[in-house]
């Protein structure tokens, strides 16, 4: 009976009360989709690589060498050389070594030279291992192994001829057309870096930068099997993905790799990498939900002056209420009641609209932005946020519900 009464009310004052449920359910959609979107990006990020205990490059920055290697972000400081992989593939306490090499494009995509056993040991979200969805991996020198964005993208499948660009950028006037790849395979969507990325063989990668004569020559004697082709193998590569036989020892590999005194590198534990660059970006973080917070507040407040304005209207509907018995306490939670039907009215439409964006965008946002955002936005309304919540209604109703109060007193 009181909340039926309640929105008899409201239905009352439709017009008053619909824009203050519209303003009321884009600051929620906003403060909502802010934290969610936040969460769901700081899980895609960490998501991105699993399973892999060191990094190894050259003397740099955690942060720097964690974007190069794993986000294809920014450039290395310098390369890593053949020795000192061999070294590591000489180490006992390493289980498998795996080498990245960055540095070409292909419309727009970075271009990484690597070795099967990056498709064997490499993981992502909890351990999940690369799949080809298509195709095979490495076996000619020119094969190319594209992920799922770039197959979607650019229309790719297995068999196209692949062109490598000199440089990152997304538009290059040096392009390796004398040595063109062919499309060997096309991996699973991940929702990671892997997704933008065109994957070659180490010999491949240095093949396209030597002279066209030299690789014809060793191509005519050994053919084009990557198990014959030593000549191609380069001599310093971007990083190492390392996985050791115990976890136990990653200190101690870590010790040795920075102090090695043949050449100056850097080891560093993705896990703690990603804790230093989400504590860079905190204070974005924290721009992003104070703004947000402040939104909510302002749809607050245009709820309290929407709710104090109608009192003087409804003194009489005030008076009829006490006049059939209803005490003074009940008009007071009467009008807070008012405040968190429209408030939980505009948290649903904000909700469900965020939810059917989320839903029916999430091609789009992992196609243009690599990130996964799940559409379940329940994860990141906790129990202290739907209290914080109630809590901040309540106060803004407060002040229009002690005016009712004092009227009915009167």
């Amino acid at each position: 009976m009181f909340i039926k009464l309640a929105i008899k009310s409201l239905l009352y004052r439709k017009t008053s009360v619909l824009f203050t449920l519209l303003a009321m359910s884009m600051s929620v959609f906003i403060m909502v989709g802010v934290e969610h979107i936040r969460l769901q990006a700081k899980t895609s990020f960490t998501n991105s690589i699993s399973g892999v205990d060191l990094i190894v490059g050259a003397r740099t920055s955690n942060i720097n060498l964690l974007l190069y290697s794993v986000f294809r972000v920014g450039e290395p400081t310098n390369n890593v050389s053949l020795s000192s992989y061999q070294a590591l593939l000489d180490d006992t306490n390493i289980r498998w070594a795996v080498p990245i090499a960055l540095g070409d494009s292909h419309k727009g995509f970075r271009v990484m030279g690597t070795t099967n056993q990056y498709f064997e040991y490499f993981s992502f979200a909890n351990k999940q291992y690369l799949s080809l969805k298509k195709g095979t991996e490495f076996k000619e020198l020119f094969d190319v192994v594209i992920g799922s964005q770039v197959a979607n993208k650019l229309g790719y499948v297995v068999g196209d001829k692949v062109v490598l660009s000199h440089g990152i950028g997304v538009t290059s006037f040096t392009h390796h057309d004398h040595l063109p790849f062919r499309v060997s395979g096309i991996l699973s969507a991940t929702g990671t870096p892997v997704d933008q990325t065109v994957h070659v063989s180490l010999q491949g990668l240095h093949a396209v930068h030597l002279p066209k004569a030299k690789i014809k020559s060793v191509l005519d004697r050994k053919g084009s099997s990557l198990t014959m082709l030593d000549d191609f193998i380069p001599q310093s590569i971007t990083s190492v993905f390392l996985g050791l036989k115990s976890r136990i020892a990653v200190f101690q590999i870590q010790r040795k790799i920075n102090s090695n005194p043949n050449e100056p590198l850097s080891a560093i534990l993705p896990g703690v990498a990603l804790s230093q660059l989400w504590q860079t970006m905190s204070i974005f973080d924290n721009v992003l939900r104070l703004i947000s917070l402040l939104v909510f507040i302002s749809s607050l407040l245009g709820l309290t002056a929407m709710l104090c304005s109608s009192i003087k209207e409804r003194s009489h509907e005030i008076k009829l209420l006490r006049m059939i018995g209803a005490p003074a306490g009940f008009i007071f939670w009467f009008i807070e009641l008012e405040a968190l039907l429209i408030a939980f009215l505009g948290s649903l439409v904000a909700c469900s609209a965020l939810s059917f964006m989320l839903l029916y965008g999430q091609s789009y946002l992992i196609d243009h932005y690599g990130v996964v955002i799940s559409a379940n936005i329940l994860q990141s309304m906790s129990l202290v946020v739907s209290g914080l919540f109630v809590l901040l209604v309540f106060s803004a109703a407060l002040a229009p519900a002690l005016i009712a109060y004092k009227e009915a007193k009167t």
